[in-house]
């Protein structure tokens, strides 16, 4: 039997093995196609007869590795008949007959068609080589799919590889163990306060583990997502692990939009127990548990306030650090509301250049407008909030009434219906 000599092939299966954390036999199913692959583009190339090469003509063929004697050869599965019109994939009864008495039409037989050494291992070598690249880096990329799939939305712990344009190359792992992995932290995905030098270490958000062919790695992680926030909580406050706390609703700030504001996060918590303080758990004995969590992200400002199901509470609290007077709900279907401070907590409550309002209008949903309560002219916003719903109300009366019609119309036609079925009892 003829054989094509690959000098190597044990110690590239090992090294590939090794720097591509890949499975030995992965490794070898790879090889293996590379080379039926550059077996195919021989036979094409060579292709004297003028055959049609399908698709699916080379499907009977297989190659066999010798790891041992570093060679390979090229095994073609023909099926026995009479006559033969295509010698790929047929061999006549009689010429197996001088091998095996026994053959008979219809059965199949493995051949060794390995084609001879010269032309046939140069172009395989060259093949093999481009092919096996893209075959690793496909098996690569699946391993991590199904590494990292179910760990969307989780933390991890990262250390800074190398930067490629704005972005910075992380190594991850999924798990104890396991080798690290390529991440790409972008630049919006960055906190202003981050210092990313070479293998400094930070904890990172995992936002999506892409498919696909693109090059470069294929985990977005971010340190700006407000699931960090969450995730670091969690992990410091065992109220919350124990679902005793719960957080309703978060609102961050990681890239402020002028660069004299800092980032800055509100949180807002609950209870369903009555002897615990949700805002007090959160904070810990002398702030010792939002420290951790602010020191991780490297000074940011957090709030932890209390939710409320009433809506003007709840805006009250989010305003925190500033004190409030008054919450007027003026619009509660557009949500729209006017949040009334004394003159000294104005600049408090809108916070530097609006970022404080900004974040508890987004974590409460309502739309806040801040006023001077000695300044508020209480009889007039209420017209003009009057005066703005009279505009759009007439409208919406006729046709709430011609709803309700519609309304008891199919009521009576379900009486009906339900009559007529006692009666046929």
């Amino acid at each position: 039997m003829s054989m094509v000599s690959l000098p190597g092939l044990k110690e590239l299966i090992e090294s590939i093995s090794r720097e591509r954390n890949l499975p030995r036999l992965a490794v070898q199913s790879a090889i293996r196609e590379a080379l039926l692959k550059g077996y195919e583009r021989y036979r094409r190339a060579q292709n004297l007869e003028r055959k049609q090469f399908d698709e699916d003509y080379f499907d009977n063929f297989e190659v066999e590795l010798d790891i041992e004697g570093e060679g390979f050869r090229v095994l073609s599965t023909k099926t026995i008949v009479e006559e033969v019109s295509n010698s790929d994939h047929q061999i006549s009864l009689e010429e197996v007959q001088q091998v095996a008495s026994e053959a008979q039409l219809g059965d199949s037989v493995v051949l060794d068609v390995t084609p001879d050494q010269g032309e046939f291992g140069r172009m395989a070598a060259m093949q093999t080589k481009q092919v096996l690249a893209q075959k690793l880096r496909d098996q690569q990329r699946q391993m991590v799919q199904e590494e990292f799939q179910d760990l969307e939305g989780t933390v991890l712990q990262a250390r800074v590889l190398r930067f490629e344009r704005q972005s910075v190359i992380l190594a991850v792992t999924s798990g104890f163990g396991q080798p690290e992995v390529e991440a790409e932290l972008p630049k919006r995905e960055q906190l202003p306060n981050d210092n990313y030098r070479a293998n400094a270490t930070f904890k990172v958000y995992l936002k999506k583990v892409s498919q696909g062919q693109q090059r470069g790695p294929q985990l977005l992680v971010s340190r700006a997502d407000a699931g960090l926030v969450v995730y670091l909580f969690a992990n410091e406050v065992p109220e919350i692990e124990d679902e005793v706390v719960r957080i309703v609703a978060v609102a961050r700030e990681a890239n402020p939009p002028s660069r004299y504001v800092g980032p800055r996060t509100k949180i807002a918590v609950d209870t369903l127990d009555r002897d615990v303080d949700p805002v007090g758990a959160c904070i810990g004995a002398r702030g010792s548990r939002i420290q951790v969590v602010v020191n991780e992200l490297r000074g940011e400002k957090i709030d932890v306030i209390r939710w409320s199901p009433d809506p003007a509470t709840y805006i009250a609290n989010a305003l925190s650090p500033a004190r409030v007077d008054e919450v007027r709900l003026m619009e509660p279907e557009t949500r729209q509301t006017h949040v009334l401070v004394a003159e000294d907590q104005l600049s408090l409550a809108i916070g530097k250049e609006g970022q404080n309002v900004r974040l508890a209008a987004r974590l409460t949903g309502w739309k806040i407008d801040i006023k001077d309560k000695a300044k508020y002219d209480y009889a007039g916003e209420d017209a003009k909030f009057a005066a703005a719903r009279a505009k759009y109300q007439p409208e919406e009366d006729d046709f709430e009434e011609e709803e309700l019609e519609d309304e008891n119309q199919e009521e009576l036609e379900l009486e009906d219906d339900t009559f007529d079925n006692s009666e046929d009892d």
